[in-house]
């Protein structure tokens, strides 16, 4: 049962917490019309408001989750440090360990909404937020693609020598089937047509069937077949893995690298990264809670100034990290983990010592 100092403590928390996020969310805004005035000024205002800002903010904000947890703990524990409220919990025979479980529970109601925003919510808006800024501000959509291959399925292999998503047509297409290493069907056409799903459209085209030494060739003007591939599965922009909820995530990448895709590095990150951002926030909790228990000389400012580097640098150092994942020197997996890892035993040590 929560008693009387876990629920004010926890109401500190989360209430610093959202002051903090809607704080930084409006100072966002201001620079982002400054930087954005042009294609604000020329989109619908309907548009810009309902479209751009409305999943903007979400996004953002969920973005630097951990940075507004740790600005949140750092502030307010602070506070109650410098009014000796934390000296009048412990004189009471609290230990340091029982007045960590609010700010837990705090963590943990944090971290299951970031889990939730990140994995279910934000995707489907991020859809709008991205589709409108490559409408207005600049377009950074993948439209075409040449030279596309990939395994379509077990034994099957496509190829297109470009494809254009303007008009979902693609030209030089042809489809090899394979069986016990042997080439025992070749589908050929000049184009081909994405309709839905996996619903394609040939024209133009032949099939040769090699059955012992006789071929069969069947030729024809057009023909609507099912071919496991949509656009989607070659065509990768920059922020797809964005427009994706957790169980798409994991099934995409699990499709491609059935089709041996190799160049999803940026789906697998952002699917790992979802868990570590919602571990980070019992991280620097802990580190936050920790550092500002105390009373310091200089008062509230130098554990701010302590909290603001501390959450920038990990914000850094998962950006780098994640960049060894790219290049390919660790798994997408490691590189999210190692800032937690190291920033677990920071948070760690610091519980030690400000427990004595």
């Amino acid at each position: 049962m929560f008693k009387i100092l876990d629920r004010y403590i926890i109401g500190k928390f989360l209430g610093t917490y959202v002051f903090a996020i809607i704080l930084i969310l409006a100072i966002t805004v201001m620079f982002d019309i400054n930087e954005k005035l042009d294609a604000f000024l020329k989109a619908p205002l309907k548009a810009t408001v309902f479209d751009y800002f409305l999943n903007f903010l979400p996004y953002f904000a969920n973005q630097f989750s951990p940075l507004f947890t740790f600005i949140a703990v750092i502030f307010f524990t602070s506070k109650l440090a410098d009014n000796s409220e934390i000296i009048a919990m412990l004189s009471t025979g609290m230990s340091f360990r029982r007045l960590l479980r609010p700010y837990l529970v705090g963590a943990t109601v944090i971290a299951a909404a970031t889990y939730v925003l990140s994995a279910y919510i934000i995707p489907p808006a991020n859809v709008k937020r991205i589709d409108y800024t490559n409408t207005y501000v600049k377009n950074r959509r993948v439209d075409y693609g040449t030279n596309i291959q990939m395994q379509v399925g077990p034994g099957q292999i496509a190829y297109m020598s470009r494809y254009d998503n303007t008009t979902r047509t693609g030209f030089k297409f042809s489809l090899e089937s394979f069986k016990d290493k042997k080439l025992v069907s070749r589908l050929t056409a000049q184009t081909i047509k994405w309709d839905t799903l996996y619903n394609w459209t040939v024209r133009d085209y032949m099939i040769r069937d090699f059955k012992g030494n006789r071929e069969l060739i069947r030729r024809g003007n057009r023909l609507d077949t099912v071919i496991a591939i949509e656009p989607r599965d070659f065509l990768i922009s920059r922020n797809d893995h964005e427009t994706l909820t957790s169980p798409q995530l994991r099934r995409y990448i699990e499709r491609q690298h059935a089709r041996g895709v190799a160049n999803i590095e940026s789906f697998e990150i952002e699917n790992e990264r979802r868990y570590a951002m919602t571990a980070a926030a019992f991280i620097l909790t802990v580190i936050g809670m920790a550092l500002s228990s105390r009373k310091v000389k200089g008062g509230m400012g130098v554990n701010i100034g302590i909290g603001l580097v501390l959450s920038f640098s990990y914000i850094m150092f998962m950006s780098v990290t994640s960049s060894f994942a790219v290049s390919g020197l660790t798994s997408p997996m490691v590189a999210m983990w190692i800032p937690n890892l190291i920033y677990a035993i920071i948070a760690v040590v610091l519980y030690r010592r400000a427990s004595r």
